[in-house]
């Protein structure tokens, strides 16, 4: 893979992610979150499980238990809280939110599996952390959270919970495929069971929303996750994580295109935010002489 094409697959699966968020409006606005999340990952699974058959490969019952936790953490937690609370806020406010999640990933590491933390994630943190509370609280204008900004946020807790728990659990003797495929078959069902026991009804939502939520589906779902993976296998986790600050930018351009720009308080938010990530993000500096730069 050439560098030119490692750096569009990257830049690939952050458009889509960001694009999401405003993708994710007219879904729930004719479906209930939970059937949302459920439809859009059953079909997500059925795509992932078609390209592990393709390819010869089967899905280890063996990791079972890590798929099942990494399934409801990573999959059932972050998409229903996810579609729930793109219910009560903005496209834009749930990218700034989310945008948040490196830093939450590192805390939450260094909380649970004693990853070390460096000195400009410990900076970055409290920045970040203002950026985001600038934006849920308008500037201090009114001391209020919406209810869809707190279930954004805890999802972003729960995809970093989830990052966390991949570093963990995800076995590594299973291509990255077939787990995925596991994963997602997992979430899906956990999200279809919720949705029938809740009485939800499964609906075909209208030609706009069925096209919003096949485009979460195919692009910001399996083809973002493929293209992300690639792109990391080459850049590295942290010359990738860089690419995330694209993820509000996107949303908040889709959204002045469809006449909502971005507000000075969005704006200032977005500028902390994205700088804290950027600054914790950046790779450091390594000597040349080491032999740990040299691998």
């Amino acid at each position: 893979m050439s560098l030119a094409f490692t750096y569009f697959c990257v830049l690939f699966a952050a458009i889509q992610w960001g694009a999401n968020f405003n993708l994710a409006i007219p879904v729930v606005a004719e479906m209930p979150p939970v059937v949302a999340g459920a439809t859009r990952y059953l079909l997500a699974a059925l795509i992932m499980l078609t390209l592990t058959y393709i390819r010869g490969e089967h899905v280890p019952l063996r990791h079972a238990r890590a798929y099942i936790v990494l399934g409801l953490v990573g999959v059932f937690g972050f998409n229903l809280l996810f579609f729930l609370g793109m219910q009560s806020t903005s496209a834009v406010n749930g990218a700034l939110i989310m945008a948040l999640n490196p830093l939450l990933t590192a805390l939450i590491a260094w909380a649970t599996i004693g990853e070390r933390l460096h000195m400009r994630q410990w900076l970055a943190f409290p920045i970040g952390l203002l950026g985001v509370a600038i934006v849920v609280l308008g500037a201090g204008a009114h001391l209020e959270i919406s209810h869809g900004d707190i279930l954004i946020f805890l999802a972003s807790l729960s995809w970093a919970a989830y990052n966390v728990c991949v570093k963990k659990m995800m076995p590594t003797d299973t291509s990255g495929i077939a787990s995925t495929a596991a994963i997602m078959t997992v979430g899906a069902l956990a999200l279809t069971l919720v949705a029938l026991l809740s009485g939800e009804q499964f609906v075909m939502p209208g030609q706009h929303a069925a096209i919003a939520l096949l485009i979460m589906t195919i692009g910001g779902g399996v083809l973002a996750y493929l293209c992300w993976n690639a792109g990391i296998r080459r850049l590295g986790a942290g010359r990738a994580a860089i690419f995330l600050n694209l993820v509000p930018v996107t949303s908040m351009v889709i959204a002045a295109m469809e006449g909502v720009p971005p507000t000075t308080i969005q704006l200032t938010g977005a500028a902390l935010v994205i700088g804290a990530v950027s600054f914790a993000s950046w790779p450091r500096q390594q000597p040349t002489a080491s032999p740990s730069a040299a691998t």
